[in-house]
């Protein structure tokens, strides 16, 4: 039953298109964004920014056509390292659960290491640089994301079935929407300590000193507990990037991260010193360009101020 040694063609698999269950599903994402909108415009007067959202969905939209373009040298990539596995797991519903634990888990290190090194950051920090949190703030997702399947290629070699991988791997981005909002509080204890939930990305999304780098979790947040990166929403958060961009044009949110890597590696003196470049800390390196020495709450107070008037305030669990 493992041993399946079957070799796919891109002929195969070619019609598996990984943008259209998102454009199928858009206009149902358009719903529930208006629809947040309308309930939480009277409360949360803040809540939305009209140039923050344009520049939201211009970026989103971009990422859509982008992917259309570039689906052919996905697939072939895949197909590559997929036949390369030495045994194929079976198409049935149990790989589907299978491929979402171990996706999952692949999707939570690609995460982590998009926030601990400043290649991988480049890839990442569009998503962040919103001061706003919403679920328009869902669409920001960067051009150059998928320079991260290098993450995902062992779950490609582990044999599973293209079909399997690219739903299970729809899956995994379309529940990234509705964890983006305000207006749905800690759910219960259960689905907290499970999954991932608003309450535990509004932490990720958030620039206060001890949320930095935490909840990287997709779709399952006991990764987070597993390897010493949870923390529970026990104080107000306030949303950015410790470097704030300050621009709503989509080509500047997007590259921005890029050409400063660029210039850094530019005046660098050494290979090393290039390296370090590369896959140093974003938070170190854009604490040093803002002038903040410390890591104190008070020395980053000023930053992700936007929602402030709207943010309640959150009790501390018991």
């Amino acid at each position: 039953m493992f041993t399946d040694t079957e070799k796919l063609t891109l002929a195969d698999i070619e019609n598996l298109d990984f943008t259209t269950v998102i454009w199928v599903v858009a206009p149902l994402m358009f719903f529930f964004v208006l629809l947040e909108f309308l309930i939480g415009r009277k409360k949360y007067k803040n809540l939305y920014s009209g140039k923050d959202f344009l520049a939201s969905t211009a970026i989103g939209i971009g990422n859509l056509i982008l992917n259309g373009f570039m689906k052919i040298g996905v697939f072939m990539v895949f197909l590559f390292f997929f036949n390369l596995a030495p045994f194929k797991i079976p198409h049935t519903w149990w790989s589907y659960v299978l491929c979402l634990i171990l996706l999952d888990f692949s999707r939570y290190w690609a995460h982590r290491f998009a926030h601990e090194q400043r290649f991988w950051w480049s890839t990442h920090v569009v998503h962040h640089s919103s001061e706003h949190y919403n679920l328009s703030t869902s669409f920001r997702l960067s051009w150059t994301q998928n320079l991260k399947i290098i993450f995902f290629l062992p779950v490609v070699l582990l044999g599973f079935h293209p079909l399997v991988f690219f739903i299970v791997h729809q899956l995994e981005v379309l529940y990234q929407f509705w964890i983006h909002t305000e207006l749905i509080k800690k759910l219960p204890r259960p689905i907290e300590y499970i999954f991932t939930t608003p309450s535990h990305h509004r932490v990720h999304h958030s620039v206060n000193e001890r949320y930095l780098d935490k909840n990287y979790g997709s779709t399952f947040i006991f990764w987070d507990r597993i390897f010493g990166t949870f923390q529970e929403e026990d104080e107000k958060p306030r949303y950015g990037i410790t470097k704030p961009v300050n621009s709503y044009n989509p080509f500047f949110l997007v590259f921005h991260e890029w050409i400063e890597v660029g210039k850094d590696i530019w005046k660098a003196k050494s290979l090393k010193e290039a390296w370090i470049i590369l896959f140093g800390s974003p938070v170190d390196k854009h604490k040093a360009d803002m002038g903040i020495t410390g890591k104190t709450e008070t020395e980053l107070s000023n930053i992700g101020k936007a929602n402030e008037e709207f943010s309640p305030k959150v009790k501390k669990a018991n």
